[in-house]
């Protein structure tokens, strides 16, 4: 068996759309079509339904998800065996979702390779999702995600509150004052509730921006405002372009880390370290922010 077939097809699984998963394994989508086909050729029966609005898992693709899983958990496993007989493993490789590597999660990578020079280690970004297939398959033996994931097998770590905060290019602004020159970003469907619940004033924004971490670039000259990460906001309030939304309420919710229970202790211990070395680093520039609220 293929394992690159089985992971395009649990990619596939994972975002509902050949597209999507040619974006994450960083391929065509045609590539993406051809794998897909060669393994129900293989399985002799089809995995997907075809639809104009993406694909789903027919009852096959159902039943093989759990058999994929299965068999890249077991191949990374025995992997991480093998070199581990002559002392720690070898490799380690972890995944987050966009908005936590620049939150903290390039800090943890530094830091790691600092404390396991002979490690070899491998980054991945992805939706929580698909983190999760990736974890559950052992391909992954970390994740950072503000989704815990409750399975047999993976332990959940709590590592901070995460703060949105409203801010905008014009000093003395207030919410009100924000009609047509406000741009939504989605932080996913937590954030949405408590937009509109929050917000109803803004709740039919001009623009909509589903880049997440992304947005904060896109919006870096341009005269709008927005609800961004704490810590991305920090240098920018210094330097006085950009400020604090007058009476603006702040969003907040749990940045998580979820391990794999067979993962080696002492990789384990030397990764938990120095993510949370990373975490205090973060929350202390949040803070910095949050003060002047």
């Amino acid at each position: 068996m293929d394992l690159q077939l089985l992971r395009t097809f649990l990619e596939v699984a994972a975002t509902g759309s050949f597209g999507a998963a040619a974006g994450r394994l960083f391929v065509t989508q045609s590539a993406v079509s051809l794998r897909v086909h060669r393994l129900e050729e293989q399985l002799g029966r089809p995995l997907f339904e075809r639809g104009k609005g993406g694909v789903a898992l027919t009852p096959a693709g159902r039943e093989f998800r759990g058999f994929a899983t299965a068999i890249l958990r077991n191949w990374e496993q025995a992997r991480q065996r093998v070199s581990a007989l002559d002392g720690m493993p070898l490799a380690l490789a972890v995944g987050a979702q966009p908005s936590l590597w620049p939150r903290f999660g390039f800090g943890w990578l530094d830091r790691l390779r600092a404390a396991l020079p002979e490690v070899a280690i491998r980054a991945e970004m992805a939706r929580p999702e698909a983190l999760t297939d990736l974890l559950l398959s052992g391909a992954l033996q970390a994740v950072l995600s503000y989704d815990p994931v409750t399975r047999p097998g993976l332990a959940n770590e709590r590592l901070m509150e995460d703060h949105l905060v409203l801010v905008s290019p014009w000093e003395d602004t207030a919410v009100d004052g924000l009609a047509g020159r406000y741009a939504l970003i989605d932080w996913g469907p937590e954030f949405r509730r408590f937009h509109d619940d929050a917000l109803p004033g803004l709740a039919e924004p001009q623009l909509v921006l589903g880049m997440g971490t992304l947005a904060a670039w896109y919006l870096r000259n341009r005269p709008l405002a927005a609800f961004l990460p704490a810590r991305y906001t920090r240098k920018p309030i210094a330097e006085g372009t950009l400020f604090l939304v007058k009476d603006a309420p702040t969003f907040t919710h749990t940045a998580w880390a979820t391990w794999r229970e067979d993962m080696d202790q002492q990789m384990r211990d030397v990764a938990s370290r120095t993510l949370l070395e990373a975490v205090a680093k973060a929350e202390g520039e949040t803070a910095e922010v949050l003060d002047q609220l």
